[in-house]
């Protein structure tokens, strides 16, 4: 039986077991789906009730695109050593650690500006699942090794190819690049990117099919 967004609702309910705090990874290629799947999730767990899982994006550990420029990096923008891993590790493991009572704030990223954003994250105590999303989370290099230990599952997001493309040149047009400018970053800086992600699909406790992902998203 294929598998469906209703299948992927309850494994992801059933994660966080005897009320501890679960940590749920998404993973994916630039385009496939990542943040809508993981958004539609939160959205429907969350609804008809009090709050309970929460959403923090890997994207808000990318580095500041000054950094970017004084380290010689701000033309492949998006690459693993773009980011900072080891603090995205670091937040993940006081996720789980759970202080009492107290709000964690993670970073966010504002597509509008293509820059991350301090504290615009809030991740309440009550929070028992926390969804994060992002291609690197199966990287076993650097400071990325650090992330997969710290998460409960893994999904990783398969989405044709011909239409993850699609979807991504599309988003970089409705963020200020030209059409030209969109199809040569998705070609050469972004394809990079998704060969590399790519090769750790095997690594994943799940793989969602294109038929179980929400019909639109990036």
């Amino acid at each position: 039986m294929a598998l469906t967004f209703d299948d992927l609702l309850r494994r992801a309910r059933a994660l966080s077991r005897d009320g501890r705090r679960a940590i749920l990874g998404i993973a994916g290629s630039p385009g496939a789906g990542k943040t809508t799947l993981a958004e539609c999730l939160v959205r429907e767990l969350n609804a008809g009730g009090e709050p309970w899982v929460a959403h923090v994006p890997m994207d808000g550990f990318h580095l500041a695109d000054a950094e970017l420029e004084r380290l010689g990096r701000r033309d492949r923008k998006g690459a693993p050593d773009t980011f900072d891993a080891a603090g995205y590790a670091a937040l993940l493991h006081r996720l789980r650690e759970e202080p009492d009572g107290e709000v964690v704030y993670a970073p966010g990223f504002e597509r509008v500006l293509e820059q991350p954003i301090a504290g615009a994250v809030p991740v309440p105590p009550t929070a028992r699942l926390v969804v994060t999303e992002g291609n690197y989370l199966l990287l076993r290099t650097g400071a990325w090794a650090r992330v997969r230990p710290r998460l409960d599952e893994v999904w990783f997001c398969e989405l044709a190819e011909s239409e993850r493309v699609r979807r991504l040149v599309a988003r970089h047009e409705k963020f200020g690049k030209g059409h030209d400018e969109a199809v040569a970053w998705v070609r050469n800086t972004d394809q990079r990117n998704a060969d590399l992600v790519a090769a750790t699909r095997d690594l994943a406790d799940l793989v969602v099919p294109q038929s179980a992902l929400p019909r639109t998203g990036t």
